[in-house]
């Protein structure tokens, strides 16, 4: 789908959309903290969790500190995310506020406020939770997606983005296809869905 601009009403029609193609059983949504997306997750994505994703959420912290200590103060933060249990991971995060707030006030407030969205992953099977921490495979494809279109430039009209678009995606899911791969296993999706129908979880990203 093609919009002018990353407003709710734009990422409200796009969600729609899927449902109405027949996306159902999303549990948990990963994307970054764009408002017009969350509202919109919020509002269409009736009883899943929004996941933060977590590298959006180290970069705008990083984009807030002193630049010499970015690197200390994102490793500091990923150890909230290394942690073996739900609980664990929600304790590590209060602790690695207090310790970062003493020299960057600015932090300790970012992790408190994004504590429940950060940590929504921990309430899934253990299985998943390096998965579904991250836009990272979305990340990937938009990149190729846009390697092919900044060739282009210039697009007489949305149709011929969403063809190649299209083109790409379809390129892209036979490689999928030939080797095989999968990024969430059967597996691990039974344990995800122990009573459902499988249904992939949603991610999603500006």
């Amino acid at each position: 789908m093609v919009g002018d601009s990353e407003t709710e009403v734009f990422w409200a029609q796009f969600l729609r959309h899927l449902r109405e193609r027949g996306l159902g059983g999303v549990r948990p949504v990963i994307s970054d903290s764009h408002s017009g997306l969350v509202k919109a997750i919020r509002k269409v994505m009736l009883g899943a969790a929004w996941q933060r994703c977590r590298v959006h959420f180290v970069r705008n912290v990083c984009a807030v500190g002193p630049k010499g200590s970015a690197e200390m103060v994102a490793a500091t933060i990923r150890t909230v995310f290394a942690q073996p249990a739900a609980d664990a991971v929600r304790t590590q995060l209060d602790t690695v506020a207090d310790m970062l707030g003493w020299q960057f006030p600015k932090v300790r407030e970012m992790l408190l406020e994004a504590k429940e969205d950060l940590t929504a992953f921990a309430d899934f099977p253990h299985l998943h939770w390096k998965k579904n921490l991250s836009t990272n495979p979305l990340e990937r494809l938009n990149r190729e997606i846009k390697r092919r279109t900044d060739v282009v430039q210039v697009f007489p009209n949305p149709a011929a983005v969403l063809r190649l678009a299209t083109a790409v995606l379809a390129e892209l899911h036979d490689e999928w296809i030939a080797f095989p791969r999968r990024y969430l296993s059967n597996e691990s999706m039974d344990a995800f869905y122990p009573d459902d129908t499988i249904v992939l979880p949603a991610a999603s990203n500006d």
